[in-house]
C-alpha cells in the first residue's frame, strides 16, 4: 500500500491575458514527485542531520514559481508527493504515478531510477533524476526518458580539478571511506585528476570505527604520515562520516578538498550573486533551513517543466522533452549562466560552486578552460566520453 504522505493540489482558474501571452485554452500540468526513503548510514557525528524534507521543499518552491508565471498564461500546476518506504516496490509506486501523469521527478538511488525508467508505462513519459549522481546513469546505463538535474560526480570532480590546475596544485593524495559510494566518489576523483594531467599519488582507505571526536588528533596524523608529499589532500566521504576530522589533523599541513574543506556543490547558502540570495531567502522562508543540493535539483526539475510549458504552450511529455533537449531551451538557474540539457545524455549543464562553509571560493568552469560548444561541457562527461546511446534516436 502506498504511503501517500502529502498531496498538494494547487489549481488556479488562470486569467487568459491575450496581450501578455496570446494563450487560448487553459493548460493543466500535473507533476508527481517520488522520494525513496533511504535510511541514513551510521556516522561518527550527528551534528549535520539530513533534513527529512530534503528535496521535497525544492520541488514545492519550483511549483510556487511555476504558479506565479502560469496564472498569467492560462496554466495551472499541481504537485503530488509520494514517499516510498524502504520495503515498498519503487517500480510499482512509479507505475501508479504514471497512470496519472507523464511528468515525474525522482529523488531516488540509481537502482530505483532504472527500475522506474524501464517500466513500459514510462516509454512516453518524462522522468527527472534529482537524487542520483552516479556516472552510469549518464553513460552506459542512461535512459532516453530520463533527464538529470542533479550534477554527476564527474561534474563536481572536474570542477575541483580545474581549480587545482589553476592553483598549480599538481600532486594529489586521497583518503576514501570503505562504503561503495565512497569508493565510487574516490574513483571519479582519481579519473578526473588524470584527465586534467595531475599527478595522482597515494590513496588510502579509511576503515576506523573509533570515536574520532576524541581520537582525531592522535589517529589522523599517524594515518596520513605515509601518504608522502602532496599539494592537496582529497577526501571521499559520501556519507559525511569522517571527513570533518581530517582538516588540521594531517601529518603535513596541506589544504583538504572533496568532502571536506574546499567542496564542489550544486548549491550552497554562500552563493549570493546572480540573484541567488533571493532564491535562497525564498527557500528559507518556505523550509526554515538553507537550500541543499537535492533541493536545488528538485527545484530545477519542476522549473524546467514550467519553462518548457510556458514556451511551448503544451503539457504532454513528448513535446516538453523535445523542447528541453533543443537549442531553444534555457533555464534561469541563479548561477550566472543559462542552464541547458545535453542532448546526448540528458544532463543539465550548470556551473559548480566551489565553497567552504563560510564563503564561495570559485565557480567552475574556470577561466581558461575552453570548449568548442560551451565551457560548461568541460564539466562532466563530454559527448565523446559518454557511452550513452539511448538519446541517438
Amino acid at each position: 500500500m502506498l504511503r501517500l504522505l502529502r498531496l498538494v493540489r494547487v489549481m488556479f482558474c488562470a486569467l487568459v491575458l491575450g496581450s501578455a501571452s496570446g494563450a487560448g485554452a487553459e493548460v493543466a500540468v500535473n507533476i508527481h514527485y517520488l522520494k525513496q526513503i533511504v535510511p541514513a548510514p551510521p556516522t561518527l557525528s550527528n551534528l549535520d542531520p539530513i533534513p527529512e524534507d530534503l528535496g521535497l521543499r525544492g520541488a514545492e518552491l519550483g511549483l510556487e514559481d511555476n504558479i506565479t508565471t502560469g496564472r498569467f498564461l492560462g496554466q495551472s500546476y499541481s504537485l503530488t508527493v509520494t514517499e516510498v518506504a524502504e520495503d515498498q516496490d519503487f517500480a510499482e509506486v512509479t507505475r501508479a504515478a504514471l497512470a496519472e501523469t507523464g511528468l515525474l521527478v525522482l529523488d531516488a538511488p540509481l537502482a530505483q531510477v532504472l527500475a522506474a525508467a524501464d517500466l513500459p508505462e514510462a516509454a512516453e513519459a518524462l522522468l527527472f533524476n534529482a537524487g542520483a549522481a552516479d556516472m552510469a546513469l549518464r553513460s552506459a546505463q542512461c535512459r532516453a526518458r530520463v533527464l538529470h538535474t542533479l550534477p554527476s560526480y564527474a561534474m563536481k570532480a572536474d570542477a575541483l580539478m580545474q581549480f587545482f590546475v589553476t592553483r598549480r596544485w599538481d600532486e594529489i593524495a586521497l583518503i576514501a571511506g570503505d562504503r561503495p559510494e565512497d569508493q565510487a566518489w574516490a574513483n571519479t576523483l582519481e579519473t578526473s585528476a588524470r584527465k586534467f594531467g595531475l599527478d595522482f599519488g597515494a590513496r588510502k582507505t579509511w576503515a576506523f570505527d573509533a570515536d574520532m571526536r576524541r581520537n582525531a588528533s592522535q589517529e589522523v596524523p599517524l594515518f596520513t604520515q605515509d601518504l608522502g608529499d602532496y599539494d592537496v589532500l582529497l577526501v571521499a566521504d559520501a556519507a559525511d562520516d569522517f571527513a570533518r576530522y581530517i582538516s588540521f589533523n594531517t601529518w603535513r599541513p596541506r589544504p583538504v578538498a572533496g568532502s571536506e574543506g574546499l567542496r564542489p556543490v550544486t548549491w550552497h547558502r554562500v552563493v549570493e550573486a546572480w540573484g541567488a540570495a533571493q532564491l535562497q531567502s525564498r527557500f528559507e522562508e518556505l523550509a526554515n533551513r538553507p537550500m541543499q543540493d537535492r533541493d536545488y535539483a528538485a527545484w530545477a526539475a519542476v522549473r524546467a517543466i514550467g519553462e518548457a510549458v510556458t514556451r511551448t504552450g503544451a503539457a504532454d511529455a513528448e513535446t516538453l522533452r523535445d523542447y528541453m533537449l533543443s537549442d531553444a531551451f534555457e533555464l534561469a538557474g541563479f548561477k550566472g549562466r543559462p542552464l541547458t540539457f545535453r542532448s546526448w545524455n540528458g544532463q543539465l549543464r550548470q556551473p559548480i560552486p566551489l565553497v567552504h562553509e563560510r564563503a564561495l571560493v570559485a565557480q567552475a568552469p574556470l577561466e581558461g578552460f575552453l570548449h568548442q560548444r560551451t565551457e560548461l561541457d568541460t564539466l562532466g562527461l563530454d559527448q565523446p566520453e559518454s557511452d550513452c546511446t539511448a538519446f541517438e534516436n
